[in-house]
């Protein structure tokens, strides 16, 4: 690991506690990097946090934050530079799964839900990172990893699902933008479009739409979640710095199927 050695970096992982965030959040551990875990359950994230102390030299801080309150993201943002210092990675991974309606179902309350804490939260998230990041840049110490969780249904149909298809697609075009307009600090911006992975989400969907998804997925097979640890450390790390503004499928092949 001596290659992607983050050692001395620290990664912000939103919605850490559980799924993909907590995979991820294995491999910078790993790596070396101080991790804070902002999310919502206190209970996950004392857990989170005593498993993610266990796999690395770095220093791991647990913070309850919910991204849908701007006033909580900028607590957590303060807590983490009191206790760490410096912010240099950031995954915007907490998201919820939408309200499960059909088009012709759709209410203001449950779209705006979706947006708030998919689209808006990730956007709010980065409001209070980057600055620190800007900060640091204007102060001779530039560069920084913004790395958002966005889904495959952001570029491919699903029933059921607009709402949270729609704050996706928003959080693609956030990424973009992001990588734009904060280059000249050495900051980019990534978003991965994952595609059907086992988590507390998906367990709750109907069995047979895994099934169906095991079908279609061209490698026939959900994703595995200790393959996302390499996948973190190598858009948190030196090594993915040409890299911007992309947003990258890691679904099996789903979406070209």
């Amino acid at each position: 690991m001596e290659l992607f050695d983050l050692t001395g970096r620290t990664a912000i992982i939103t919605g850490g506690n559980g799924g993909l965030g907590l995979a991820m959040a294995r491999g910078i551990a790993k790596a070396g990097a101080n991790v804070a875990i902002w999310a919502r359950n206190a209970a996950k994230n004392a857990a989170a946090r005593d498993e993610l102390k266990a796999l690395g030299q770095g220093e791991v801080i647990a913070l309850t934050c919910d991204v849908g309150d701007e006033a909580s993201i900028e607590a957590a943002m303060a807590a983490t530079i009191e206790a760490l210092g410096r912010a240099d990675i950031c995954f915007a991974n907490a998201g919820i799964s939408g309200a499960g309606t059909a088009i012709p179902d759709i209410t203001a309350e449950g779209w705006d839900q979706t947006m708030a804490i998919n689209a808006r939260g990730a956007a709010l998230v980065y409001k209070h990172v980057t600055r620190h990041m800007i900060d640091r840049a204007k102060a001779g110490n530039p560069g920084g990893k913004l790395i958002a969780t966005s889904s495959g249904q952001s570029i491919m149909g699903v029933n059921r699902s607009s709402d949270y298809a729609a704050s996706k697609a928003a959080l693609n075009g956030l990424t973009r933008a992001a990588a734009f307009e904060l280059a000249r600090y050495q900051i980019t911006a990534n978003a991965l479009l994952f595609g059907y992975y086992e988590t507390d989400i998906t367990a709750k969907a109907d069995p047979r739409f895994g099934e169906w998804m095991a079908k279609r997925i061209p490698l026939r097979r959900p994703g595995d979640h200790a393959g996302l640890e390499g996948l973190a450390v190598f858009f948190a790390s030196s090594h993915s710095d040409y890299i911007t503004g992309q947003c990258l499928p890691v679904d099996g092949g789903l979406c070209i199927s």
